[in-house]
C-alpha cells in the first residue's frame, strides 16, 4: 500500500533528478515498463525507463530558470497518488498549476501523468 511518505519521497528524488538531469537518477524514479504522460490520455507518452530517461536528457531545464513547489494531496484506494504542483519559469516560459497523478510499485512510478495548467 503506497503512503503519503512513500509520495513525498518520490517526490523529492523527482526534484532531485530535475535539478541534475543525471540519467540514473531519473531511472531511479521510474519501473522498467513505466509510463510518462504529460497530459491525461497522452496520446504519445514516453514508454519504459530508457525512453523516459532519454527524452529527459534531450530536454533539459537547467535548475536555474525553474522552481517547483509540490503538495501531496493523497493517496487514492488503487494506490494512485494524487500531488498538486506550481511549476515557475523564470525565463520566458509561462508558469503551470499541475496535477501529477502517481501510481507507485515498490518507490518507483509505473504511471506518472501530469495535467497541466497555464497561469494566465
Amino acid at each position: 500500500m503506497t503512503t503519503t511518505d512513500d509520495v513525498t519521497r518520490w517526490v523529492e528524488a523527482y526534484r532531485s533528478a530535475w535539478i541534475s538531469n543525471d540519467a540514473d537518477e531519473i531511472g531511479a524514479l521510474f519501473t522498467e515498463d513505466a509510463l510518462y504522460e504529460f497530459r491525461p490520455n497522452d496520446p504519445d507518452p514516453w514508454r519504459g525507463r530508457d525512453e523516459i530517461v532519454t527524452g529527459w536528457i534531450e530536454e533539459p531545464d537547467s535548475p536555474e530558470v525553474w522552481k517547483l513547489d509540490v503538495r501531496v494531496l493523497g493517496v487514492l484506494a488503487d494506490d494512485t497518488a494524487v500531488a498538486q504542483a506550481f511549476v515557475e519559469y523564470l525565463d520566458d516560459r509561462p508558469d503551470y498549476d499541475d496535477l501529477w497523478f502517481i501510481e507507485l510499485e515498490n518507490g518507483r512510478a509505473r504511471r506518472f501523468t501530469e495535467w497541466p495548467v497555464k497561469r494566465s
